[in-house]
């Protein structure tokens, strides 16, 4: 599942127990539909602003990433540039379940021409 569609169903989730609980009474159904919505829309925005650029990122802020070191992230670092975020696995940079940690985290951005 997208991260997308897990935050939808929490968010509905979240609604529903408003509702099941009695609290609907302070808070609506629809409020709390609103509410779950400016929520998803605030998360999705912040996890694409914290994006990491693998092309352009330090080596410290690739070491903060789950399951890169310094041995990862220099290699990340030395395989410079990446067209996408997918070559860091193509390319034998890092494990297929290392990756699988990051993908989220990361993005590839391709310089300007």
């Amino acid at each position: 599942m997208t991260k997308r569609v897990v935050i939808a169903i929490c968010c509905a989730v979240l609604c529903s127990l408003f509702v099941v609980a009695g609290l609907s009474g302070t808070v609506t159904a629809h409020n709390a539909l609103a509410i779950s919505a400016a929520q998803t829309k605030s998360s999705s925005a912040s996890a694409s602003g914290d994006l990491l650029d693998i092309n352009s990122a330090t080596k410290e802020q690739l070491d903060a990433l789950p399951g890169i070191g310094a041995a990862y992230s220099q290699k990340i670092i030395d395989g410079r540039p990446y067209h996408a975020k997918t070559d860091l696995v193509k390319r034998k940079i890092i494990p297929q379940a290392t990756y699988n940690k990051i993908a989220s985290k990361i993005i590839a951005k391709q310089p300007a021409k």
